[in-house]
């Protein structure tokens, strides 16, 4: 599990290796992500954009944003946690991902919030230690 912690506002994720929808001989790795955002703040705050920074294991770069989460821009209180799952495919049997979310606090205020770089490892690969 990874996690970062930005004004109160936690971000966890674990990613997981999806080998029933991954081709390995036809160069797709796929992964999912679980991912939970707990608001331990003392205000309410929404969930407006996000933003993905991927690299593969070769360097390439997609950056991929947009408006909330799996179709949602959950608003949470004080307390409460959201949790939704996702997924990113890949062209090689590694990469990474970090990102970032922006929120809307109750009295209009707009900020960051951290989710963490998390590593995208297919099973059983072959890693040489420098």
């Amino acid at each position: 599990m990874y996690r970062a912690l930005t004004r109160d506002i936690e971000v966890t994720v674990e990613p997981y290796y999806l080998e029933e929808q991954s081709d390995p001989d036809d160069d797709r790795y796929v992964w999912g992500y679980r991912i939970v955002i707990a608001n331990r703040s003392s205000i309410a705050v929404k969930l407006i954009n996000r933003y993905w920074h991927i690299t593969d294991q070769n360097g390439q770069v997609d950056e991929v944003s947009g408006a909330g989460v799996v179709g949602e821009q959950p608003r949470l209180n004080p307390g409460d946690t959201y949790e939704y799952s996702s997924g990113c495919p890949l062209d090689t049997p590694s990469g990474m991902m970090f990102g970032r979310y922006q929120m809307e606090s109750d009295d209009g205020e707009m900020f960051e919030v951290d989710i963490p770089a998390f590593s995208l490892d297919s099973p059983g690969l072959m890693r040489t230690l420098n």
